[in-house]
């Protein structure tokens, strides 16, 4: 069985979505490749996140996985 993907609790960022297990908001993916920037850069600058975390969330948006359900 596969960790939780994010979690949400108040106690971290408000309860902004964030990868599990760090305080890295899924958001910032999302806004590293929309600038423009790849996955090695965010990683780089993000390195609580594993590639396999942000892998199975860009995944989970293009198939349309309620992410919200993994945590």
């Amino acid at each position: 069985m596969q960790p939780p993907l994010i979690t949400k609790s108040p106690e971290i960022l408000g309860g902004i979505p964030v990868f599990y297990g760090t305080r890295v908001p899924v958001q910032n993916l999302i806004d590293y490749l929309a600038g423009g920037d790849t996955l090695d850069e965010f990683l780089d600058d993000f390195p609580t996140v594993s590639r396999e975390q942000a892998i199975r969330f860009l995944e989970a948006i293009r198939h349309g996985i309620d992410i919200e359900g993994t945590h």
